[in-house]
């Protein structure tokens, strides 16, 4: 359950600006990896809000502008070519320091939803599960699938074939038939896809 005490509890020690941040495409096997990084202004309630892998597309879509409108908020990515040269990890950290240094106002603290934090030049804590405890965490979560998730819509458009808008990149059994009959294309992932390489 959301827990909006959890951040009010920080504003005393760390400041009045805690900013959340959440991504979107660790796992898939195209696309980019999409982060965003959200302030809630305090008073401000968003009903429904919840971890974006525990809401329905059409409520997140419902909330979507909403946040927009009424948080401050802001997205950042790393590319393909970044995901293979650095590794998903450092280039999920890439697109999240990207998505804070995007926002209008810079948060006093931030709140990054996993295990891992570091090459913030902010102070901020990890929160696992944060997605689903924390409300600006939960914001960012919303903000960065549903972003990602109209880029797979483009991204099918441009390199149809592959199902792209319905399985939004992840190595679904259609994908990866996909991939044998028609070999790879530029937006596909090749760290993602080795076992290509040894059928």
């Amino acid at each position: 359950m959301l827990d909006l005490e959890y951040e009010k509890s920080l504003t005393s020690e760390n400041g009045s600006i805690i900013c959340g941040i959440d991504e979107a495409g660790r796992g898939p096997l195209c696309g980019p990896v999409v982060a965003a990084a959200c302030i809630i202004p305090s008073g401000i309630v968003f009903e429904g809000l919840n971890d974006s892998k525990k809401l329905t597309a059409k409520k997140r879509e419902a909330l979507f502008d909403p946040i927009l409108e009424k948080a401050i908020c802001s997205v950042g990515e790393a590319s393909v070519e970044e995901i293979d040269r650095l590794n998903i990890l450092e280039a999920t950290l890439l697109a999240m320091r990207r998505a804070v240094s995007s926002l209008p106002v810079r948060p006093d603290f931030l709140l990054v939803d996993g295990n891992v934090f570091r090459g913030f030049d902010i102070p901020g804590k990890c929160v696992i599960g944060g997605d689903a405890l924390v409300p600006s965490i939960a914001a960012a979560s919303v903000v960065a699938k549903v972003t990602r998730d109209r880029m797979c819509e483009a991204l099918d458009r441009d390199f149809p074939g592959y199902g792209i808008a319905k399985n939004k990149g992840y190595g679904t059994k259609d994908h990866i038939e996909a991939l044998r009959i028609l070999g790879p294309s530029p937006i596909h992932r090749k760290q993602f896809i080795r076992f290509l390489d040894k059928e």
